[in-house]
């Protein structure tokens, strides 16, 4: 009888030779800063290796001490963990990307970074404020910049030797396609909503065709109720196997290919997320045949934020 894979130890390769992965990502989006402390702390203690943050997320200088203390703790080495940032959409003009980036880096207490993504194809007015509006409160974009200018600078920060890969965020397939054509340093890891309500197939499709690494947020609907884990199919697959339904969405994320970002924000449900095993493949197909389409973030139409993350 052949084992089942251990899900856990899934590590995706990244293309340019940048090295690999974890497939298991925690996700640092929570707003406040003691409780980002603990929960990225209880994360690591738990198995992840991979830590998702954004300058957006206004708590990088939280979790990298949560990862300096905890990487000291247990004796971690800096090189097995793998740390994500992003670029917000207020410094997307080619002059205020390294700028951004090394700022990151200071808060993160990190010497350089395993990836940097553009958080979402959309430039906002250039400056301090993340969320300009004018006086109607309307988003002030910037029309003076193309994201293509944007991954240029973002390819020096590799050239430089500071960064390892880069990538994109909340991006549709038609947006991905012209960068993907003209970069010289191709994305390694395309960051998008998606779980079976909203499986971006056609996406997944390409990323791997192309080799780059699909990595899926919200992949438990971030505990929106009703949602993903009332959905009767899921239900079903957990009873029968003895794994929670939040399991059970996180091992069809790994098994159809993916990479996946949660943010369990207690020591119980970091445990939870990262225990996942194989399912039987008449349960992925199960999971594969839900009809409900349904997407909860529309940052893909603004560069708006849609929610902050609750419960998942």
């Amino acid at each position: 009888m052949i084992e089942p894979p251990d899900l856990r130890l899934t590590r995706m390769s990244l293309i340019n030779g940048a090295g690999y992965m974890p497939a298991l990502g925690f996700g640092t989006l929570i707003p406040d800063a003691a409780v980002t402390k603990i929960a990225t702390r209880d994360a690591l203690d738990a198995g992840f290796r991979h830590f998702d943050c954004a300058e957006r997320y206004r708590n990088e200088r939280e979790v990298g001490e949560a990862l300096q203390a905890g990487l000291a703790a247990n004796a971690i080495a800096r090189d097995d963990i793998f740390v994500t940032t992003k670029l917000w959409n207020s410094n997307h003009r080619p002059e205020r990307v390294e700028p951004a980036f090394e700022a990151s880096l200071e808060r993160l207490g990190l010497k350089r970074l395993d990836l940097y993504l553009i958080h979402t194809p959309y430039a906002f007015q250039p400056g301090d404020e993340q969320d300009p509006r004018d006086q109607d409160g309307n988003v002030i974009y910037d029309n003076g910049v193309t994201l293509l200018d944007t991954w240029r600078a973002m390819e020096s920060l590799v050239d430089h030797g500071r960064c390892r890969a880069i990538g994109l965020s909340d991006i549709s397939l038609n947006e991905l396609l012209p960068i993907y054509q003209a970069a010289r340093i191709k994305p390694a890891v395309v960051q998008v909503e998606a779980h079976p309500y909203l499986p971006e197939t056609e996406l997944l499709e390409f990323c791997k065709e192309t080799g780059i690494v699909f990595l899926a947020f919200a992949p438990l609907g971030h505990g929106m109720r009703p949602g993903l884990l009332e959905d009767p199919v899921v239900l079903a697959i957990a009873a029968r196997v003895g794994k929670t339904p939040a399991q059970v969405l996180l091992a069809w994320a790994v098994q159809r290919g993916t990479a996946f970002l949660t943010t369990p924000k207690t020591a119980a449900r970091a445990r939870e997320n990262f225990a996942i095993s194989a399912l039987p493949e008449d349960a992925l197909h199960g999971i594969n045949r839900i009809q409900t389409r349904r997407r909860l973030n529309a940052v893909v139409k603004t560069g708006v934020p849609g929610f902050i993350a609750q419960g998942s």
